[in-house]
């Protein structure tokens, strides 16, 4: 897919439909400040670009159940390509981590984990063991309390206001 050059009014589009999700057509002019059909054409050619990955809803997790957060960081033995790919390919495999990002520096992988209980998340963590994955450490970190959880200001990141240098 080919980068589309994006506008404001794209970007009104994209922080619409993060922030609202998906909306009818003359909902989404409204909100964006442009007549009903053009507005759509932009949201189909977002979409097309890949710009709009898919519609999710943000379900309040601990209104239905009870369950453990776990941060866990892991470090691999061996650094090479293939390590890497089998790490990743058993991680997607893992329903209860639900994040996980590649890092640089004293730890290669960040997991975010989600389990019904604290046995539960021991468990994963005896599974991964026992999968000789190549870990050679990981720390773990109990999730008290999400102080913040938000998404990225997206006007903010695609047109970045120059630094004030007096500040």
């Amino acid at each position: 897919m080919k980068k589309l050059s994006l506008d404001a009014t794209d970007i009104r589009i994209l922080c619409a439909v993060q922030q609202h999700g998906q909306l009818s057509k003359t909902r989404l002019s409204e909100i964006v400040n442009i007549s009903p059909t053009p507005c759509w054409a932009r949201l189909d050619r977002l979409k097309a670009a890949g710009y709009i990955r898919g519609y999710h809803a943000d379900i309040a997790l601990d209104r239905l159940c009870d369950f453990t957060q776990v941060i866990v960081t892991v470090s691999l033995t061996h650094h090479r390509k293939t390590d890497f790919e089998r790490f990743e390919a058993w991680v997607a495999r893992q329903d209860d981590i639900t994040e996980c990002i590649a890092t640089g520096g004293g730890m290669d992988y960040v997991l975010k984990t989600v389990c019904s209980t604290l046995a539960a998340f021991q468990r994963l963590i005896q599974v991964m063991q026992d999968a000789e994955l190549g870990v050679d450490r990981y720390m773990t970190y109990i999730a008290t309390r999400v102080v913040k959880a938000d998404r990225p200001n997206i006007a903010r990141l695609a047109c970045p206001q120059p630094r004030d240098r007096t500040a």
